[in-house]
């Protein structure tokens, strides 16, 4: 299984990294498939450049990032990370003498499995779905036009059953 993970590389003490593409059992510092980018965390702001093409051919192909490339690739808009918690902060419930507020955290995903999908991936899936919602608007309108004729023939009272026809229907 490969895994795209950082590979120590600089002085002691002024750590620079390669964003490598490599095998899991392979040692931090060893052999790799693949040299797809550099992250200098030293720089302010830290310094990236990334291959997105070759990192996203890695990425369909299976590869998994380790942690920190995760966020670097969501930090450059390759990836698309799911929230795993989500944190509410409620003033309006505090008991009374508390002066801070209280806050929850609410697990929104399974914290084994995190969605992690190439971005263009997600946009392909998002137009499809934009597609499909404006054939349903439109199928919709058409119900809603026919429903509204429909009330207004029932609303005449030239149309309207009488008495007399319930009473033969029963």
């Amino acid at each position: 299984m490969l895994r795209i993970r950082l590979r120590r590389v600089g002085k002691k003490g002024k750590p620079s990294y390669r964003i490598v593409v490599a095998d899991v059992n392979a040692p931090r510092d060893g052999a790799y498939v693949e040299w797809i980018g550099n992250y200098d965390p030293m720089a302010d702001p830290p310094a990236i450049t990334i291959k997105k093409d070759r990192a996203i051919k890695w990425l369909s192909e299976g590869a998994q990032p380790s942690d920190a490339v995760r966020r670097i690739l969501d930090r450059e808009d390759i990836l698309v990370r799911a929230p795993k918690f989500r944190t509410h902060t409620t003033a309006d419930s505090e008991p009374e003498g508390a002066s801070v507020p209280t806050v929850t955290i609410t697990r929104t995903a399974a914290p084994a499995a995190v969605a992690v999908e190439p971005v263009a991936a997600v946009e392909a899936v998002a137009e499809e779905t934009a597609s499909e919602a404006i054939a349903e608007e439109v199928s919709e309108e058409a119900v809603a036009e026919e429903t509204a004729e429909e009330v207004a023939a029932q609303e005449d009272p030239d149309e309207a059953p009488s008495d007399e026809t319930v009473d033969e229907a029963r």
